[in-house]
């Protein structure tokens, strides 16, 4: 039994290894449901978003009418793209995926005629994963075996169930609902502790 236990023991640190690499990486759409468009540098899109080595980039547009190329600063800024040897990547699938492989800073511009130079470019900081907050640990609670069950809050009879705590009291204003590419890194996020709490769980309870 010991042994078995011991076994469960290593699936559940070996599952939340594999679960925590998932968790690390967003996929961000560019341009969110508008996709990769002209005059895409006017809308802000990358302000406030922190991309990480191991995210990827997914470039939606309809193929044919766009391109996206990777170029340097100089020929970002110029919106240069004659020359094929100064092109660092480029595709033209309609639905390009990337993946970040290193910290700093990347240039995408759009190489159909005059489109980069009516802003369709992009521009993005890359930082390594050691550079970003990692989240708090999960809280996870779950009765060994043999215990009995925490008794439920008390409450006066006929009288209406409390608030979660944090509810906004009357007068205040909810706060504003996270980008949609970093909820999905939040998430995931979620689902490690979750996979995570139930692995422990069964090993111990074994």
């Amino acid at each position: 039994m010991a042994s078995s236990k011991h076994v469960l023991l290593l699936a559940a640190v070996a599952a939340v290894v594999c679960l925590a690499s998932l968790a690390s990486a967003t996929q961000w759409v560019v341009g969110d449901e508008c996709g990769w468009r002209a005059k895409f540098n006017q809308t802000g899109w990358a302000d406030g978003k922190t991309f990480v080595v191991g995210d990827t980039l997914l470039f939606k547009y309809p193929k044919g009418k766009h391109t996206v190329v990777q170029v340097g600063e100089e020929d970002f800024a110029t919106c240069n793209h004659d020359d094929d040897d100064n092109q660092l990547g480029a595709w033209c699938s309609g639905h390009d995926v990337m993946r970040l492989e290193k910290p700093g800073k990347m240039w995408f511009i759009c190489t159909k005629r005059n489109h980069c130079l009516k802003g369709m470019k992009l521009a993005i900081d890359v930082v390594d994963d050691d550079d970003v907050a990692p989240p708090p640990p999960p809280v996870i609670t779950f009765p060994f075996p043999g215990a009995a069950p925490p008794p439920p809050p008390f409450s006066w009879p006929g009288s209406p169930p409390p608030p979660p705590f944090g509810w906004p009291f009357p007068g205040t204003a909810l706060p504003p609902p996270p980008p949609k590419s970093a909820a999905v890194r939040n998430l995931v996020s979620g689902a490690v502790a979750t996979a995570a709490a139930a692995v422990v769980a069964a090993a111990l309870a074994f």
